[in-house]
């Protein structure tokens, strides 16, 4: 056993680090005498190993805090971390390549406003890549928890392709594309065809590209903001993503205005009630948790989609996707809610393994969680006169 000082001082952390781990339930001692003083041991220090080794390779103490609950996702947590090493490194080398650049343009014709802004430019991505490997890490995270634990025996993305009407389909637009899921199946031949895969997050189409290659365009794009002249797409598909468009009314102009007249438009989104259960295990938990900061089937929702999209479109239909999950593991749940938009993980922090004990109890009584799931797509008809 080890006293405070000497549990420091062998793993060389200062003891306000060991005081700040315990703080914040990460490293707990596995004694505490009577006197209040803190006894650790060599669990204890594999432990701390392991904790400072993740923070080290970039992972934040709540990202740590979660992967130490089931050590078999350290291959997966260090797989991931491994990619985001890789843009670094891209990003570092453009840093390198537009300093150089920087350097002779300054030899040769003094310092200039237009290469300081472009310089700082290139050194602002940093955050912004930061932002995009996490996002883009939740989004698969969310999406592992339908393949791992849905009941229907078609998967999402292969049901959203068999809805989808590809005979007459020669340019294709999907926005939100996120990293690529849809397609990565698909044995849709695409010769002559030209189809457009779109994100707001450039992470998120560089994942996509990996996965899927050159056979699909990428683009950055806003969907308030379609960088294509007017009808020029057969089909545009957006799977749950307008719920997230600040200007919903503009991006579905938007759509309409790209789409030809009689193109069509195929939705996605979930109703009101959508994985209610995961919402009211973490509510049961701690109240003031909440998973996301909007409501988002209120804006474009199973309840109200059809309604929104008849403004803009003609023949709405709409078909629902029936499937449930039955989770019979804590870790995937904990992930699950981990990866949300909301304010769980300032309220979770330091009490992860409680959540974790707090929803294994609840699968160890019942056997397993059912969550519900109702998801939809619209498929909606453009209309043959544009909206002014």
């Amino acid at each position: 056993m080890y006293t405070t000082g000497k549990f420091a001082k062998l793993a060389n952390v200062s003891e306000r680090t060991i005081r700040y781990y315990d703080k914040i339930g990460l490293l707990k001692p596995s004694i505490i005498q009577d006197n209040g003083y803190r006894k650790y041991n060599d669990n204890d220090f594999i432990r701390l190993q392991n904790i400072l080794i993740l923070k080290k390779l970039g992972f934040s103490l709540e990202e740590i805090e979660t992967i130490l609950l089931d050590q078999s996702s350290w291959v997966d947590s260090l797989q991931t971390q491994m990619e985001l090493v890789t843009q670094k490194i891209k990003y570092f080398q453009n840093i390198k390549d537009t300093l150089a650049k920087t350097i002779e343009i300054v030899k040769n014709q003094g310092i200039s406003t237009e290469k300081t802004l472009e310089l700082l430019a290139v050194l602002s991505k940093d955050d912004q890549l930061i932002n995009q490997y996490k996002n883009s890490k939740n989004l698969r995270v969310r999406i592992h928890l339908h393949h791992l634990y849905s009941t229907n025996p078609v998967e999402w993305f292969s049901w959203l392709r068999q809805q989808i009407n590809f005979s007459h389909v020669n340019r294709l637009l999907e926005v939100g594309c996120g990293n690529g899921d849809l397609w990565v199946e698909s044995k849709i031949d695409l010769r002559n065809r030209e189809f457009f895969l779109s994100d707001i997050s450039q992470g998120m189409l560089e994942d996509a590209q990996q996965r899927l290659g050159e056979q699909f365009s990428y683009m950055s794009i806003d969907i308030e903001q379609i960088p294509f002249k007017i009808d020029f797409f057969d089909c545009v598909i957006a799977n749950h993503v307008l719920f997230y468009v600040k200007d919903l009314d503009k991006g579905l102009k938007e759509i309409q205005r790209v789409l030809k007249s009689n193109g069509v438009l195929y939705a996605s989104t979930y109703s009101n009630v959508h994985m209610k259960e995961i919402t009211q295990l973490a509510k049961e938990f701690d109240p003031r948790i909440t998973l996301s900061h909007m409501n988002l089937p209120e804006r474009f929702g199973k309840e109200n989609g059809e309604e929104i999209l008849s403004h803009y479109f003609q023949n709405v239909e709409r078909r629902d996707y029936a499937d449930t999950l039955v989770i019979d593991q804590a870790k995937p749940i904990v992930d699950y809610i981990v990866s949300c938009h909301g304010n769980q993980n300032e309220i979770l922090s330091g009490r992860i393994e409680e959540f974790y004990s707090f929803i294994k109890k609840k699968i160890d009584d019942q056997g397993s969680i059912t969550v519900t799931k109702e998801a939809c797509l619209f498929i909606a008809t453009n209309k043959c006169g544009k909206l002014n």
